[in-house]
């Protein structure tokens, strides 16, 4: 960063002149397609949803496209134009935001602005994901269950405006935290691949011939297999003050521990519900919902809800806690068949209680766990594996990117 203190000491001294971005850019909406028009070829295009979930901060290839006909009735982006969805539920996401840097033209949904302006669009990027711009938005922004900031308030975002070369080295030094966090999460992804198939290949006892000291037997056999309750949220007495974990389905996320807690509450709330405390060690299996037959493993007692059956084996010298574990991650597919395709399909104790998983020996299922929780903790654990590697590089690339961003005025 040595070169960035020379650069701004010898072109902008007295400080950085900060701007509107509507006298640096011109903002208007984006066009009017949607998914369904999606083609197999034809003209690039962007969704705005998919800024969301599919692009990092720059790109210059789509995913999708659109036909030449409708592409002629859309809204355009250019080289270095800026891609950025405007409405979200959270404002957290709202303004996320796509540099396009490809040499074709490309189409941009709705609930998208464009932004055609006069600086590296790699810089601008940086400064819309920024703390500096976060503050601005919250006061442009407007709704309560969809919050949107509209394009035309966009104009009025103050931003500091350096020299062409500051704003170059600006990015070259963000790049690099980038461009080490993105190789971070593509090996995260790779060990991911790599630990399923481990965790596959072990479970899958006939492929590697441990069949003649397997049994398979029902959950409800070897197991302890209930579900929870909710006490009423109208009473108060039942929460306010609640010292009591309560687990919702939503921390079943296929991994290995329980990093949040839904809610606490009451011990007259636990007793006047049909809540119930497991024991750590228990395997969580959801029940209903976008996380059905997802799992966690609970690593502190804790009461859950009716939408979660908690397993629990009844001779933990003949089935291994963390075994069980990691046998019922192979149920997923059978959760999925009771759906049909329906996300308000809810299975119940009967379905779960009749699912069979395999039983080897204890030593065998010894040291499948072993072999598996160094797999789990490289690529789930927060606090030593991948994940909190990543996490650090984040949080470093943040405090940079902000410190980076935040010159002293010109007119100060």
């Amino acid at each position: 960063m040595s070169r960035l203190s020379e650069l701004i000491r010898e072109l902008c001294p007295d400080g950085v002149e900060y701007k509107k971005l509507g006298e640096v850019a011109t903002v208007y909406r984006g066009g009017n397609f949607q998914k369904k028009d999606f083609v197999e070829q034809g003209v690039p295009c962007i969704h705005y949803g998919q800024i969301y979930t599919r692009y990092n901060l720059f790109t210059d290839k789509t995913l999708t496209f659109i036909s030449k006909e409708k592409a002629e009735k859309q809204k355009i982006a250019v080289k270095n134009d800026i891609i950025m969805a405007v409405t979200s539920e959270n404002i957290e996401d709202v303004c996320k935001c796509v540099a396009w840097l490809g040499d074709e033209n490309v189409a941009v949904s709705g609930h998208s602005a464009i932004i055609h302006h006069s600086l590296d669009a790699k810089y601008l990027t940086y400064f819309f994901h920024s703390k500096q711009f976060f503050s601005q938005k919250r006061k442009l922004a407007h709704g309560t269950k969809v919050i949107e900031v509209t394009p035309d308030s966009l104009n009025s975002v103050i931003l500091p405006v350096p020299p062409l070369e500051v704003q170059r080295e600006i990015v070259r030094v963000l790049d690099k935290f980038t461009f080490y966090t993105a190789e971070l999460t593509a090996e995260l992804t790779a060990r991911k691949k790599q630990y399923e198939c481990y965790r596959d290949k072990l479970l899958n006892f006939e492929e590697w011939g441990g069949t003649s000291d397997v049994v398979w037997r029902t959950l409800g056999d070897v197991c302890s297999v209930v579900a929870g309750g909710t006490p009423s949220k109208k009473n108060d007495s039942y929460w306010v003050g609640g010292n009591i974990k309560w687990l919702g389905s939503t921390v079943c996320k296929n991994q290995k521990t329980v990093d949040e807690v839904t809610g606490y509450i009451t011990e007259k709330g636990f007793a006047e519900s049909s809540a119930k405390i497991m024991k750590a060690g228990t395997t969580l299996i959801a029940l209903v919902g976008a996380t059905i037959g997802k799992v966690a493993f609970l690593p502190f007692e804790a009461s859950i809800n009716q939408n979660i059956a908690g397993i629990y084996p009844k001779d933990t010298n003949t089935l291994n806690p963390s075994y069980l574990y990691y046998a019922c991650t192979a149920l997923y597919p059978k959760f999925l068949a009771l759906t049909h395709g329906s996300k308000l399909t809810m299975a119940n104790m009967e379905f779960v209680r009749s699912l069979k998983v395999a039983v080897p020996s204890i030593e065998i299922q010894n040291r499948i766990v072993n072999v598996l929780d160094r797999f789990d903790a490289l690529c789930n654990d927060l606090t030593s594996g991948l994940p909190a590697e990543i996490a650090l590089r984040q949080k470093q690339y943040e405090y940079y990117r902000d410190k980076l961003l935040d010159f002293k005025r010109l007119d100060a």
